[in-house]
């Protein structure tokens, strides 16, 4: 009996280690330069398990649930312009910190491929005495200069992670609130709770490893250019995909459930959303 005993706390332990905690941030944006009065907001997810953690947009999940639903039935034919709107988000990235190893790795979507780079600028904290209550957390002070920012955090000692949102992390608790002094970003823990595995995300396209440096760079060729950068043979890539376009997970110009499409007003309006989207992200959350 004593056995089994001590062979049902071992199981038991082992499922509490690998469930995943879910820790739901309010991010709040002012992606425009010269419009500050249009501010952006939207839930994003701190999934944490004991060997890593994945930081990604609320909206991300709800829309690749809905370009699998419709490539589950029947491609695109049932494709709905409207429903994939209502889940736009200014949070087209996934930063994945591996604690094992203390890697922090940046994924983003340029044109056809994701891009993807270890992040290697340390996070230097400067920890204050100061402390104050957020919600139903004792919260402590810290500040750090990062990517062209000043940031100051808020972290907990109540919650046992060294982590936060975006690529914040290292502090001696979880980071509850952290915000830019300019007040064009901030992220505000909300709620949390476990969730039995890490979500897989939809992936269309090639993933490319690249350095942090070449990636600033081809994201600076996206925004001057978004067509010419994707008319490039595949991302700015020469010899890439062909030209041929993915719009909502749908190859155009060939392929399963693109045939009710017209590849003309798909192109149209693949063009449109780039240079809108290109010129509302002025003031990003990097400035360096």
């Amino acid at each position: 009996m004593k056995k089994l005993s001590i062979i049902a706390i071992a199981l038991f332990m082992q499922t509490i280690s690998a469930q995943v905690n879910r820790f739901v941030y309010q991010v709040t944006m002012k992606p425009e330069v010269a419009n500050k009065n249009d501010i952006k907001t939207e839930n994003a997810y701190l999934d944490i398990s004991s060997d890593k953690s994945l930081f990604y947009s609320e909206n991300r999940l709800k829309r690749d649930s809905i370009i699998q639903n419709n490539i589950q039935n029947g491609g695109m034919r049932g494709f709905n312009r409207e429903q994939m709107e209502g889940v736009r988000s200014n949070i087209n990235y996934t930063v994945e910190k591996d604690k094992v190893n203390q890697k922090i790795y940046f994924k983003d979507r340029l044109g056809r491929d994701m891009y993807s780079y270890e992040e290697e600028r340390p996070l230097n904290w400067k920890i204050s005495s100061e402390t104050t209550k957020i919600g139903d957390y004792k919260v402590q002070k810290a500040e750090t200069d990062f990517a062209g920012r000043k940031w100051t955090a808020w972290f907990t000692t109540d919650l046992p992670y060294q982590d936060g949102p975006y690529k914040f992390g290292g502090l001696p608790g979880l980071i509850v609130k952290i915000e830019d002094s300019q007040g064009d970003y901030s992220f505000d823990l909300m709620k949390n709770y476990k969730i039995e595995e890490f979500p897989t995300p939809t992936q269309f396209g090639n993933t490319l490893k690249v350095k942090r440096t070449d990636f600033v760079k081809q994201q600076e060729k996206f925004k001057a250019d978004p067509m010419a950068f994707m008319n490039q043979g595949g991302s700015g890539r020469p010899g890439g995909t062909g030209g041929l376009m993915r719009i909502g997970g749908v190859r155009q110009g060939g392929g399963a459930g693109g045939g009710n499409q017209n590849p003309a007003d798909m192109r149209k309006m693949m063009q449109e959303r780039i240079k809108e989207e290109a010129k509302k992200n002025t003031n990003p959350i990097e400035l360096q």
